[in-house]
């Protein structure tokens, strides 16, 4: 067994566990391997050792490491910042995208989005803890954005991603997971049923307050190049 197919192993159980503790049904959340800047040889491994579903944040790593491993049934996430001009890449190459952070960028997905492919599965980026350094929109924008988006062709708007302040403390990482997550399910979408929260350092919190995907990277690929 590789080094990296025991950290995937520890990971699972890790998620595992946080779903038990905090009564969700068992498998509930999803792992997401954030492979930006790590060689093919990482994902081939954690491939190989099970996981199926990678994260990518710069588009043409993104796409070199593609062509290099399209031999497995990869499933590609878009998580990076998107600029206008990387749009057509990224809606012809990706099955999620997990950043869409202005309409126009799901404007421009939707346009792009080839005819032959599924609808692209997108989540609303949110600046749930408002900081200046973020993009993302408002827990007040969600509501007039999420309609605009949902009437958008070749594209299924999923759920949300938030990236909070970095916090220590277990309350604390909890917070803004429970305060989003419960202004989602106040609009009584039931389509809505994706919550991209939780990294390598707020994990556990996160589950605990409804995540359905998991973002992970150092802990299962060690600190980024």
């Amino acid at each position: 067994m590789t080094l990296i197919a025991r950290k995937l192993s520890a990971i699972l159980q890790q998620i595992r566990t946080a779903e038990w503790q905090a009564q969700r049904k068992g498998h509930s959340v999803e792992l997401l391997a954030v492979s930006k800047t790590k060689p093919t040889i990482d994902l081939i491994q954690a491939y190989q050792a099970g996981q199926r579903h990678f994260g990518e944040s710069y588009l043409q790593e993104a796409l070199f490491k593609q062509k290099e491993l399209s031999c497995y049934q990869i499933t590609w996430h878009f998580i990076g910042p998107i600029q206008s001009n990387k749009t057509r890449p990224i809606a012809e190459h990706f099955s999620w995208v997990h950043s869409v952070d202005r309409l126009k960028i799901a404007q421009r997905l939707s346009e792009q989005r080839p005819a032959h492919l599924s609808p692209l599965n997108v989540c609303i980026q949110v600046n749930i803890s408002n900081e200046a350094t973020k993009s993302g929109f408002s827990l007040l924008e969600l509501p007039e954005v999420i309609g605009k988006i949902s009437c958008l062709p070749n594209i299924k708007l999923r759920g949300v991603m938030a990236i909070p302040r970095p916090e220590t403390d277990f309350s604390l990482q909890k917070a803004p997971y429970r305060q989003l997550y419960q202004a989602v399910k106040a609009l009584k979408k039931p389509e809505l049923d994706t919550f991209s929260f939780g990294m390598t350092g707020d994990l556990s919190a996160a589950i605990a307050e409804g995540a359905t995907i998991v973002r992970v990277g150092t802990a299962l690929f060690g600190v980024r190049n």
